[in-house]
């Protein structure tokens, strides 16, 4: 399996991605700059977080425009795993490629501390290695981070089982729409969430509880690939 990790001007944990897919999963992973025009070779494809462009404008939205961006809408076309962190789940809501949109965080101050999740979704390459209802500690770290959609999006969103994390009850940081923390498309491989997994891979970092993501990617492509594959 091969991964790549997006680079736009202003990234800022594209290291941290690179270094999650070395040491929970082992397996091929590039740095792929944002003019890059093909993704043909890659498996899954993470957009992580930072400030691409300065978050100048709105955060994601000229990233969206970026060269890279139209190769990633054709990856998800054929079923490729899109994983948006942060930032990166800005920029994916801004290439239409998730729906709503990410706010100021409702006391419009930066916040950066762990946060605790539940799982509501299992049933995701993203999630597969984890117990529905599971409550995880992963950290967050941003200033607009308020996930917001229209009353129609939410049902939906509810009635197709796409809220893959919420915040545990109670413990919303920023006052997301329903507590959401992530959610995936309708075909559940593409997925974008506020806090960092990355950053929760080993118990020294306060948390591992993030390194399942990188394993449920893996078990999940091995599936679909036959359980034979290796590498």
């Amino acid at each position: 399996m091969k991964f790549a990790v997006l680079v736009f001007p202003g990234s800022n944990c594209d290291i941290d991605c690179y270094k999650a897919v070395e040491d929970t999963v082992g397996q091929k992973v590039d740095y792929v700059w944002h003019t890059a025009t093909d993704l043909s070779a890659y498996d899954a494809i993470i957009v992580p977080g930072g400030f691409s462009y300065g978050d100048y404008l709105r955060c994601g939205a000229i990233a969206r425009f970026a060269p890279v961006m139209n190769e990633v809408v054709k990856a998800a076309e054929q079923g490729k795993y899109i994983l948006g962190i942060c930032n990166g789940f800005q920029i994916l809501t801004e290439a239409g490629l998730l729906p709503g949109v990410l706010r100021r965080n409702e006391n419009l101050k930066f916040r950066c501390h762990s946060a605790l999740l539940e799982v509501v979704n299992n049933n995701n390459a993203f999630t597969n290695q984890y117990s529905k209802g599971e409550i995880i500690d992963i950290p967050i770290a941003h200033g607009e981070g308020n996930y917001y959609c229209d009353d129609a999006t939410l049902a939906k969103l509810q009635a197709n089982n796409q809220i893959v994390f919420r915040y545990k009850a109670g413990a919303n940081p920023n006052g997301s729409v329903d507590d959401i923390a992530g959610i995936s498309n309708e075909s559940g491989n593409v997925v974008g969430m506020m806090p960092h997994p990355e950053r929760a891979i080993d118990e020294i970092l306060g948390s591992a509880d993030g390194k399942r993501m990188f394993t449920s990617i893996l078990n999940a492509w091995r599936e679909q690939h036959g359980a034979a594959v290796n590498g």
